[in-house]
């Protein structure tokens, strides 16, 4: 487009407006930007979290996280590991009925659990539980200042607030984990073989021969990636939930509480398809 100058009477050429195209990608290429950026804070946060997990004098602090965050979190854990499993045995019974399969029902309700079920559930509870207390109390140990005052004393936040609820996190993740398995399979012999009246036996030998170690072990592996996503997407939230554009003060906790939760539970979600297409 050009324009005719008031003065010597010639066009000159006026700026061009951006295309149609370069307005569409630009706040999606900004967007992607922006949670590119965010996942390598969170990855460098950890980082520099994870190794100060083996400096000394973090072994009283890590014990009184895990008790937190594992004995704690272990009767809600473990009551939705039983009605899980009475549900899992109910639904498989009457499914199996229908091909003649019952005799399949321990097998069916162990690798449910083992696999997927038990360290899916068990973190997406601890998330809930002690996580968005993690969030909420590092949060507000930031507008309170306090993190400000352990900079000011030398000593380091990170090694003294955030590694030790990592390592109490991957320590108790795949012990709940392995809770909740074992209360499941109780479970479902509740509902297979107690009200419905599968053979116990063949209940129980079932659920020994279906099972092998690599079944075992991919469970806790999945755990152990589920404890470290969990307890550091909650103590990030918590920690720079100052910076946050959306809300300031006790509003700021909240937001962070929510989000940190919310990002846990889809991140759980996200890492187990991944996990599992490693481990199949």
């Amino acid at each position: 487009m050009q324009g005719e100058n008031e003065f010597s009477g010639k066009t000159v050429p006026s700026p061009e407006r951006p295309g149609i195209v370069v307005s569409f990608f630009a706040p999606i290429g900004a967007f992607a930007i922006r949670i590119i950026g965010n996942f390598g804070a969170i990855a460098i946060f950890f980082f520099l979290a994870f190794i100060n997990i083996f400096r000394s004098k973090q072994i009283r602090e890590i014990t009184s996280q895990t008790y937190y965050i594992g004995a704690k979190s272990s009767l809600i854990v473990m009551l939705v590991a039983l009605f899980t499993g009475m549900v899992l045995g109910l639904q498989l019974f009457y499914t199996l009925v229908k091909f003649g399969s019952v005799g399949a029902l321990g097998s069916a309700i162990s690798l449910s659990l083992v696999r997927e079920l038990g360290p899916v559930l068990t973190a997406i509870m601890i998330a809930a539980r002690a996580g968005s207390a993690m969030a909420a109390e590092i949060g507000i140990l930031r507008n309170s200042e306090q993190i400000d005052a352990l900079y000011a004393m030398g000593i380091d936040p990170l090694r003294y607030l955030i590694s030790p609820r990592i390592a109490a996190s991957i320590i108790s993740f795949p012990l709940l984990t392995a809770f909740f398995d074992l209360v499941g399979i109780i479970g479902g012999y509740i509902t297979g073989v107690v009200l419905l009246g599968t053979n116990a036996g063949t209940y129980f030998y079932r659920v020994q021969s279906s099972l092998d170690l690599v079944d075992v072990r991919g469970g806790f592996v999945k755990a152990l990636v589920f404890g470290a996503i969990v307890s550091c997407i909650c103590c990030f939230q918590g920690y720079f939930c100052h910076m946050r554009k959306d809300g300031f003060g006790a509003k700021s906790v909240g937001l962070a509480t929510v989000s940190a939760v919310v990002i846990s539970c889809v991140l759980i979600l996200v890492s187990d398809y991944v996990v599992t297409s490693f481990l199949m």
